[in-house]
């Protein structure tokens, strides 16, 4: 007797738990360096602070320590393919943002399980985490560099600070619009509707996957 075709998912599973871990822990430690780093060269919030010398000492290490949880979160397979997808700018990539930003997401054209905004911001934070870690350390221990250096350094530091503050802004700004990426993020899972309209290849792929397991496990019957 024939089986019938396996209903599709109702749901699908975006993310497992050591991403929603890596990215709520780096999120919050990210958000402590932004909101100390306000705090210490704002002078009207500057003026609201009586500890100044504590809230630097929080600033710098919610810098070093910024990069931990990525580091923590290679060990799981599931982030090393995240991050592989993250990586790669595939044909459906290839003038994406360019047409997000006249038309927005959904007449972009279908992205996999990250579009390529994500992954343009994703490659910026990254870059830019690491350069303000350099520049951070310098102007950290600054008996250990020359004045060039340090001059430089928090000439780099500072401006860096800005284009990630305004970009990690932007950043909740879209989250904020889309309940259920959010909802994704927070426990992992997504409907198949939405995914179908916001990332069609990977809905088709993790279909095709299910697909597949529903044949595996009726021929092994």
């Amino acid at each position: 007797m024939t089986r019938p075709p396996a209903e599709p998912p109702a749901e699908l599973v975006r993310f497992g738990t050591a991403e929603r871990w890596v990215h709520r822990t780096t999120s919050t430690l990210m958000m402590v360096a932004i909101v100390t780093a306000a705090f210490l060269y704002l002078p009207f919030l500057a003026e609201l602070v009586g500890r100044r010398r504590l809230l630097v000492t929080v600033h710098e290490w919610a810098g070093i320590v910024l990069p931990v949880p990525l580091v923590a979160g290679i060990f799981f397979r599931s982030l090393r393919a995240d991050l592989r997808r993250l990586n790669r700018f595939g044909p459906q990539d290839k003038g994406w943002a360019w047409r997000a930003m006249r038309w927005g997401t959904r007449a972009a054209g279908a992205a996999g399980k990250f579009n390529a905004g994500q992954k343009l911001y994703a490659a910026v934070i990254a870059g830019a985490t690491l350069v303000m870690m350099g520049t951070g350390l310098v102007m950290w221990f600054p008996n250990l560099t020359s004045l060039s250096w340090r001059t430089g350094s928090t000439f780099v530091h500072d401006w860096l600070a800005l284009i990630v503050g305004v970009l990690v802004i932007g950043h909740i700004r879209m989250a904020m619009k889309d309940p259920e990426a959010r909802h994704g993020m927070r426990t992992g899972r997504v409907s198949r509707n939405w995914a179908r309209r916001e990332h069609e290849l990977w809905a088709d792929e993790e279909e095709q996957a299910a697909q597949r397991q529903s044949e595996e496990r009726s021929v092994d019957r």
